[in-house]
This record gives C-alpha cells, structure tokens and sequence, in this order.
C-alpha cells in the first residue's frame, strides 16, 4: 500500500497524524477510475463527517477540484484527498476500502475511533 505524502496549505504530518487516513490499494483504483469516468482529470477527494445517519455521525465522500481554506490536503497513489479541520478530529487513524458484496458495492470506512456504528456502515458514534 502506498504511503500518504503531503501537500500544502496544511498536511497530516504537520499534525501529528502521520496515519491520518489511508486508502486501500482497491479504494484508488476506484477512485481514479470514477475521475476518468467523470473527466474530472486533476480533482481530488473530499472526505468528511457531517451529522446524521442512524448513530449521529455519517461519512462523505465526493469530488472536489481544490481545497478550501483551513482544509488538511494529503495525497496517496496520486489521489489527493481533502479534508476540513472538524472532520479531521473524527478521521484519525480511518481507512477506506472499496468492497463488493450481496447488497452492493462501495466505499467502507474502518474507524478505530468510532464506538458505535450502523447495520448500513456508513454512520458511526464516538
């Protein structure tokens, strides 16, 4: 699996995060290919928390041509992923994979952090 590496305004590593969210191998083959899918050719990712969902919080995910003030910006496998400083708190330590399975496919996110979660995977507690 490839290592995040850093990109301004602001980077993981400059807070303390050096594993502050990987992607599977799987989740940027995904990635890239719904950007060429879309010709969203030099966009990234925007990965968040928003309130909701069946345990209070819920993840998100969705393209993003460049990041906004205040955003912590990282970039793996050349998918750079850019997240807003209150959802960087509940992210720490996330993975994202790409699954397939009886119900759909989609992206799962592995939260060490989150104490609660949903039957659906895509809400969480802390």
């Amino acid at each position: 699996m490839d290592t995040m590496t850093q990109v301004a305004p602001a980077a993981a590593t400059d807070l303390g995060m050096d594993n502050f969210i990987v992607l599977t191998d799987k989740a940027v083959e995904m990635v890239k290919d719904a950007m060429e899918r879309e010709g969203l050719a030099g966009y990234g990712i925007r990965v968040g928390v928003q309130g909701g969902g069946c345990s209070g919080f819920q993840y998100s995910m969705d393209f993003e041509e460049k990041a906004k003030d205040g955003d912590v910006t990282l970039e793996q496998a050349g998918v750079r992923l850019y997240v807003d400083s209150m959802s960087s708190m509940y992210l720490q330590g996330v993975t994202i994979d790409y699954v397939q399975g009886l119900q759909g496919a989609g992206f799962k996110f592995n939260n060490p952090n989150a104490k609660n979660t949903c039957g659906c995977g895509s809400s969480f507690s802390t």
